[in-house]
């Protein structure tokens, strides 16, 4: 039997995979920093197996997830969220004839930075906010003569992300990107592609926001959006999953305003049973599930109770909470909805402790950290 390995547990999206190379006939191995997630829950997975942080030592990371292929016999190794860009390196410590799903590193980090992402779509042509470094003039300029936005350079969740009116000051240079401020919907995206050729594009947007971080959404039709990506995918010749953030103005033109270079929620909405084929095959068709609307449950209960008082507001929550499809929900294989409040109590913990909602602290362990090298060893 042929084993995955699965980078992350504890996201839904993590779980979907586990679920779909389960029943592709897979033994799945789920390697994670936490001691329980949320997939560990699941009868789809073998093996839950801890790992060191990558934010914390990415080159113990690197060696404990080399040593897992080594151990469980792995002949993938699947990233699910941000320490998709710390997997990036494993590459040369994988044994002859184990597939990674990741690019190189060095274009993985350039997407993944915000103003590199800027810098590769404007010179494919296409349409992403006018951008410049903070601390550079031109970012001044920016500022000067219209609403802007500043974003940390590695920022995920909207973390650190600030919306600055005309001629407001600036903060101190650092790292991050000034950004043109676009009018209009956000959109969000997730991809699947081969070898610069999209094998599916799932397009929706926020139906139920937790802070910044959808934990309800809707998948929409968008033919500009799928375009734009497909160019996208063409040029850097992509290989793997890859999302992005687009705001569509009002002459409907999408301006790509970020990309993440992994899976994001978007992955809901691929037909479970066609992921591991389709990664495995790039022939396999990967088709759209039947729902256009899904979402996290505990995250839209939560902010379901938060709305308590303004009725308006707890009205709409609860027609959606009551109305929407979860995610993570399946009559034969209950455990991982059911035991969530307990997988999930460390990033609940931290979440209540710095006041913020779930999302913004649900990746800070594994996420790449700005001033990490370049490369980290594994030999160090």
């Amino acid at each position: 039997m042929n084993t995955v390995l699965l980078t992350l547990g504890r996201l839904p999206k993590a779980l979907d995979l586990a679920r779909s190379f389960a029943r592709a006939g897979w033994r799945v191995v789920v390697a994670e920093p936490h001691r329980r997630h949320l997939t560990g829950a699941s009868r789809s997975v073998a093996r839950r197996r801890q790992v060191t942080a990558p934010a914390l030592d990415p080159a113990a990371y690197l060696r404990d997830l080399a040593r897992l292929v080594r151990e469980e016999g792995a002949s993938l190794v699947v990233p699910v969220s941000e320490e998709a860009m710390h997997v990036a390196f494993l590459r040369p410590l994988l044994p002859e004839g184990v597939r990674l799903l990741a690019m190189p590193p060095d274009l993985t980090l350039r997407l993944h930075d915000k103003h590199g992402f800027v810098r590769e779509a404007s010179a494919m042509g296409l349409t992403v906010p006018e951008s410049a470094a903070l601390g550079d003039p031109r970012a001044r300029h920016l500022a000067e003569t219209g609403d802007v936005i500043v974003k940390p350079l590695h920022a995920c969740s909207g973390r650190g992300v600030r919306r600055i009116p005309r001629g407001g000051a600036l903060p101190p240079p650092g790292q991050a990107i000034v950004q043109r401020l676009v009018q209009g919907a956000e959109h969000s995206s997730c991809t699947l592609a081969h070898a610069g050729r999209v094998q599916a594009s799932a397009v929706y947007r926020g139906t139920l926001m937790s802070g910044s971080v959808a934990v309800g959404f809707e998948r929409v039709e968008h033919p500009a959006i799928e375009a734009w990506i497909a160019r996208f995918v063409a040029g850097t010749g992509w290989t793997g999953f890859i999302a992005f953030d687009f705001i569509l103005d009002a002459a409907g033109t999408p301006w790509g305003i970020e990309c993440n270079p992994r899976t994001t929620s978007g992955l809901h909405f691929f037909a479970e049973a066609d992921l591991a084929p389709a990664i495995l095959d790039p022939a396999h068709p990967l088709r759209f599930r039947p729902e256009r609307r899904l979402q996290q449950f505990w995250s839209c209960l939560t902010e379901t109770q938060a709305s308590f008082g303004d009725w308006p507001r707890f009205r709409a929550h609860l027609r959606h909470l009551l109305g929407t499809r979860d995610v993570t929900w399946r009559a034969t294989d209950p455990l991982p909805l059911l035991t969530m409040p307990w997988t999930a109590w460390p990033i609940i913990r931290e979440a209540r402790r710095r006041g913020v909602p779930f999302g913004e602290v649900a990746t800070l362990d594994v996420g790449w950290i700005s001033d990490a090298p370049a490369a980290p060893s594994a030999a160090a």
